[in-house]
């Protein structure tokens, strides 16, 4: 089993405390005005805004607050409006590390990238070195405990999907990003609603990582996801999945 998959449900539960303090919201709130403002602020026409509502009332926000953030994609409110930016570099042991950020100010944002990288051994490079390490791929995460596998393998294929990987507390079925809608649908009417989905830049090849640069890896991600222009962090390690559940 891939370290990679292990951090995604690490991952997960992060975020679900971090909802709880409040702190997800800065995000889900630039997600949602970024979707409205490419999109348009109907999220039945708008699969990246339904996703990002979706998001959001899992987490748990008020609905005013999902509503006056669309309108702030659409210009119907007076508020600063974000751009899309990807930084790329690499972390420990030669990691690739791809970041997307939605930021109202370059300079502060590539600043704070920079300086996550540089203090846990990591550096930034140009752009596309390491883009081509990772595949966009459409994600549905199901909570295994409470999944039987072998019928959600089997609705999942029927839909279209790609791939499904099993762990120990998830289940992940990919597809290619055009179809995350339609089998998420698909899985849907079969009674199999996924705890999360999302549009995710998976890597195509892994490095294996131990002892301190695993450490300082995960602090790495830990810090670049900390920052509010960050949206998302993928990166290619391969972590034991002894290693990760002591760190974690």
């Amino acid at each position: 089993m891939s370290g990679h998959s292990k951090w995604s449900t690490i991952k997960r539960k992060k975020g679900a405390a971090d909802a709880k303090r409040g702190k997800i919201f800065t995000k889900l709130i630039r997600e949602l005005s970024s979707a409205a403002q490419q999109g348009g602020g109907d999220p039945d026409a708008n699969p990246r805004l339904r996703l990002a509502v979706e998001k959001a009332r899992a987490a748990n926000m008020p609905k005013e607050n999902i509503e006056r953030a669309i309108k702030k994609g659409t210009g119907e409110s007076n508020a600063e409006r974000f751009e899309e930016v990807v930084y790329e570099g690499y972390g420990p042991g030669g990691v690739a590390i791809y970041v997307e950020t939605l930021t109202d100010n370059r300079k502060r944002t590539v600043g704070d990238v920079r300086h996550a990288l540089t203090k846990h051994g990591g550096n930034l490079g140009s752009n596309g070195c390491v883009a081509y390490l990772f595949e966009k791929r459409g994600v549905l995460y199901f909570d295994r405990p409470a999944t039987d596998v072998d019928a959600l393998l089997e609705a999942a294929l029927e839909a279209g999907a790609q791939d499904v990987v099993e762990s120990d507390d998830l289940i992940e079925v990919t597809c290619s990003p055009g179809d995350l809608e339609s089998v998420r649908q698909a899985l849907g009417q079969r009674g199999f609603e996924p705890a999360d989905a999302a549009v995710s830049m998976e890597p195509t090849t892994t490095v294996a990582l131990k002892g301190e640069d695993a450490r300082s890896m995960l602090a790495l991600a830990d810090s670049l996801e900390d920052l509010d222009d960050v949206q998302n962090v993928y990166a290619n390690f391969d972590i034991p999945e002894e290693e990760l559940a002591e760190f974690a």
